[in-house]
């Protein structure tokens, strides 16, 4: 019964880990359209499109650990 119980906690889990990758992607690529929009004006302010850009990197590292979480370890 414990082993039920722990499969149905782990897969809701995942799901919310699936849903908060989503949540993720999505700022990845507003960010990645706002500093593109910035740049294409030629009026960028090179100190905002640097946060940006820190954010955006951020970000990926974030989606990264959570893509490892969701991924289950494949023996060769």
């Amino acid at each position: 019964m414990g082993f039920a119980v722990n499969s149905t906690a782990r897969m809701e889990q995942l799901e919310v880990l699936r849903i908060e990758l989503g949540v993720l992607r999505q700022e990845h690529r507003d960010l990645d359209d706002a500093i593109r929009a910035l740049e294409d004006t030629g009026t960028a302010d090179m100190l905002t499109v640097k946060r940006l850009k820190k954010q955006k990197l951020a970000l990926k590292d974030r989606i990264s650990v959570l893509e490892d979480r969701t991924t289950p370890d494949i023996i060769a």
